[in-house]
């Protein structure tokens, strides 16, 4: 069953385990009970959610296991995972020495698409460490300003199997994968894809930074028309070259700086097409200018890029980019701007919760007044802290893993002046953000950018984003 596509499969009577409810599961459960399979989902958690989602599917006769996501059902010939369930689970290790395939929602949505005699869209795939969800958010908006019905899915929080399998047709769909999804993906053949860049993340998951990326290459296996890499970040180049694609299938760099053939990149605050264009050696075809990017901050242009890329791979005109590139918004906590207060200019970036995303985030800005500091997930800081250094006008840390980055300033920023907030209170951010306001001088930009997961004061990056422009706002109300 493994090597067939779904169409080929009589999923009356299969024997089908799902592994993990939630935003995969329980559509992946639905879908595959509606096609005649006996379907048992397994779950760790036995919290009020599970049961409650659990309720809903034995409703329908599926059959919940909760509490037990480690042990094999008998019979199964076939597993469909929840994307972060790592590899090494006992479940899984159970599958592989029976010999039962593991797919993961993406795998299920990819061999579903295209039922009932449709033409199924093809996919515009995007990966990377940081940045994925604004460059598929990016390309949906040029896709619809050429007209074409499209949605942006996936990692992003829409099912791909609600997108395949619902009544609305697209004639493209811009997808966002993780490298979790992309390892439970071995079938996926993606008209076009981009890996936007590498950096350690995950590593817990994968074992190593060569699993890792392995993982991100597979979205160029099998790729039809283009593999859209970072020109500035090698590792995504070899990823490419060691990718088996179709024939005539091109490698297209990105770059921020001015681009040689088969590359989109920038050249006098123009955003340039040297690879869809019909003289690639001779001939540039303008297709924004940088200030059509929101916000204009060097990684957000670079993602714009990326984005135009995979637009151009499917035929898209350059008056569309240009216009799908204005109409973005840009979703909240990703270099947001929230207000101006006595000249200086605060910025959250929330959703900065790695290093490498912090680092874009810096980058961006000068000088700094820098916000940072919570759940470190095993990150170092000094490189971080040695290319921003001459950014930064002070910092304010707070959060669990604090003193990692206070012992990087210290070590590569010692004239920088450092905060340490030691409390977790809710009332912490205000007083983060009045150390912060202290700190500035105007012209400064006070930037939340904090290179560490929420969840050792907040519930997630968002609540963290959140409570940062309240704490703003009300410094504004006092300014004003």
């Amino acid at each position: 069953m493994g090597s067939k596509e779904v169409s080929d499969v009589d999923w009356q009577g299969k024997r089908v385990t799902v592994a993990g409810l939630g935003v995969s599961g329980v559509p992946a459960a639905r879908a595959l009970h509606e096609r005649g399979a006996l379907v048992t989902v397994v779950n760790d958690g036995d919290d009020e959610r599970s049961r409650a989602e659990a309720a809903e599917l034995e409703a329908l006769g599926i059959t919940v296991r909760l509490g037990d996501g480690d042990t094999l059902p008998e019979s199964t010939e076939l597993v469909v995972t929840a994307p972060g369930w790592k590899p090494g689970k006992p479940l899984f290790l159970a599958a592989a020495g029976a010999g039962v395939p593991v797919w993961g929602d993406v795998e299920l949505a990819w061999r579903l698409r295209g039922r009932d005699g449709r033409e199924p869209a093809p996919w515009l795939a995007v990966t990377g460490t940081n940045g994925k969800t604004t460059t598929v958010r990016m390309l949906a908006s040029i896709l619809e300003a050429a007209g074409l019905r499209t949605a942006a899915v996936g990692n992003i929080g829409v099912s791909l199997l609600d997108a395949v399998l619902g009544d609305e047709e697209y004639d493209v769909l811009a997808v966002e994968l993780s490298s979790y999804q992309l390892h439970w993906a071995p079938s996926l053949r993606a008209h076009s894809a981009a890996v936007l860049n590498l950096a350690p993340d995950h590593l817990d998951w994968h074992g190593s930074m060569e699993g890792y990326a392995a993982d991100k290459g597979r979205v160029f296996e099998g790729n039809t028309v283009a593999c859209v890499y970072n020109a500035q970040d090698g590792a995504t180049e070899d990823l490419v070259r060691e990718a088996d694609v179709e024939e005539g299938c091109r490698a297209i760099g990105f770059t921020l700086g001015t681009p040689g053939p088969s590359q989109l990149g920038v050249v006098d605050g123009i955003l340039v097409d040297r690879a869809f264009v019909a003289n690639r050696q001779k001939q540039a075809q303008e297709l924004a200018e940088v200030g059509d990017v929101n916000p204009p901050a060097p990684h957000n242009i670079a993602n714009a890029l990326a984005a135009a890329a995979l637009a151009r791979a499917y035929g898209v005109e350059p008056a569309a980019v240009r216009d799908g590139l204005r109409a973005f918004r840009p979703d909240a906590h990703r270099i947001e701007h929230v207000a101006d207060v006595g000249g200086v200019t605060y910025i959250d970036d929330s959703k900065a919760t790695n290093t490498h995303a912090a680092e874009a985030s810096l980058a961006a800005y000068e000088p700094i007044v820098w916000i940072a500091g919570g759940l470190a997930k095993g990150a170092t800081f000094d490189e971080l802290v040695t290319g921003a250094a001459k950014r930064l006008r002070g910092a304010v840390l707070m959060g669990a893993d604090r003193a990692l980055i206070r012992e990087a300033l210290a070590r590569h920023a010692p004239e920088v002046p450092v905060v340490d907030l030691d409390r977790t209170d809710t009332g912490a951010m205000s007083a983060a953000v009045r150390e912060a306001a202290r700190l500035a001088v105007p012209g400064d930009t006070v930037l939340l950018a904090p290179a560490c997961a929420s969840m050792d004061m907040f519930v997630n990056y968002n609540k963290r984003g959140e409570a940062f422009a309240d704490a703003v706002r009300q410094l504004a109300d006092e300014s004003a």
